[in-house]
């Protein structure tokens, strides 16, 4: 019994092993979406008229993105994009953001 019990732990390390970096990897892909209007990796050039999403708060990414879907902060295309987008995948789009350090 406590081989069983070990072997199914064993499995299950294993696949957590795997889901980490798949689940990276999609939040990457995910954020390359924004690339076109946001810059690289949410790193905005200067004077590009759009924000950079490169170094925000989790939470904010997060209430933008909300706030885009329902309609209350308004945009030209935000609002379309926002809605195409999972609560999971906004969250993994946040994370990813959060971690990058902005251009300064």
């Amino acid at each position: 019994m406590t081989h069983r019990l070990a072997a199914l732990a064993a499995v299950a390390s294993l696949s957590l092993a795997w889901a980490a970096p798949a689940q990276a990897q999609d939040a990457r892909y995910l954020a390359a979406n924004c690339a076109n209007c946001h810059g690289t990796e949410g790193r905005a050039s200067a004077g590009a008229g759009m924000p950079g999403l490169a170094g925000l708060s989790r939470t904010y990414f997060i209430e933008q993105m909300n706030a885009f879907r329902s309609g209350t902060r308004q945009a030209t295309i935000m609002h379309q994009l926002a809605k195409g987008y999972t609560d999971e995948q906004i969250a993994r789009m946040a994370d990813y953001f959060a971690q990058i350090k902005p251009v300064r």
